[in-house]
């Protein structure tokens, strides 16, 4: 994916291709949903069921609704998501040349490990 330059003001600049774009806007998108989805998750655990009382079977319970796991899903999912997009950035700006590309492939992998690990765990658990 090739960039263009630009100018603004007489003041060249260097415009980001398609998935920067979409990098940046995912950030600013994923930021509300996590603080939305966080706050809820917190009011709901803290002043609902109680920080003393929640357990192994106080989650058990909770996940025999698909909400509650479509939910726990989304929050890890938007959360190490935009953890991850940010680690890329920040990868991207220290990392060179040819080992830039397989530093991100080694990141996606990760990236993706974890989060279908994650999915596993949530999707196919089954209180005993």
């Amino acid at each position: 994916m090739a960039t263009r330059t630009i100018t603004r003001r007489g003041v060249p600049v260097q415009t980001a291709n398609k998935l920067e774009y979409y990098g940046w806007l995912f950030m600013r998108i994923s930021g509300l949903v996590l603080i939305l989805m966080a706050v809820f998750h917190f009011i709901y655990m803290h002043f609902f069921i109680q920080v003393d009382a929640i357990n192994f079977d106080v989650i058990a319970l909770r996940w025999q609704s698909m909400f509650w796991r479509v939910y726990d899903f989304a929050l890890l999912a938007f959360g190490f998501s935009h953890g991850m997009n940010g680690l890329r950035n920040v990868l991207g700006d220290y990392v060179h040349g040819r080992m830039r590309k397989p530093v991100m492939v080694v990141l996606f992998i990760v990236y993706l490990a974890f989060v279908l690990m994650g999915a596993w765990i949530i999707f196919t658990f089954k209180a005993p």
